[in-house]
């Protein structure tokens, strides 16, 4: 039960037991974001190990995933990695001497270019991304209504 007592102006003060709750909220939403750091950080290592797999760098193979599913200009590329448009026209540079990737005019605005994949760069991409296996294996643990509900929550806070 929560208590509240009023103070000098009428308002109500907090009691030890407010104080627990959020104190318990705090820290349960401290072990939250703990959990997702830690998923990201053994993602992004598994990511690297696979990237090498193929001579790439992890930054290299994020491109090429985000590429195998459409083509994109520099800019788009750079807004959902979150980096500077300047790095990714060098990823994109050796991607592209690679063979993985060309660059080529937008169809919408001729003015424009995107990065898109070469049949090999989508070949690359999708062994890659089967080669991920760290969150496999726990994701078969949720029943499906699980998974679609974590789906959901994660849309959500993104």
């Amino acid at each position: 039960m929560i208590k509240c007592t009023g103070n000098l102006f009428g308002m109500a003060a907090r009691t030890d037991a407010t104080d627990t709750i959020e104190t318990t909220e705090a820290t349960f939403t401290h072990e939250v974001v703990d959990l997702i750091a830690s998923v990201v950080a053994r993602y992004h290592e598994e990511y690297e190990s696979a990237a090498a797999e193929y001579k790439l760098t992890g930054a290299q193979a994020r491109v090429l995933a985000l590429l195998a599913r459409e083509p994109l200009p520099m800019h788009r590329i750079a807004e959902q990695l979150k980096c500077e448009p300047s790095n990714i026209t060098g990823i994109v540079d050796r991607l592209q001497a690679r063979g993985l990737v060309e660059r080529r005019p937008d169809p919408a605005d001729r003015r424009v270019k995107v990065a898109a994949t070469t049949d090999t760069g989508r070949e690359t991409a999708a062994r890659l991304r089967s080669g991920l296996n760290f969150a496999r294996q726990p994701l078969a643990e949720l029943s499906a209504q699980e998974r679609r509900m974590l789906c959901d929550i994660l849309r959500r806070i993104l």
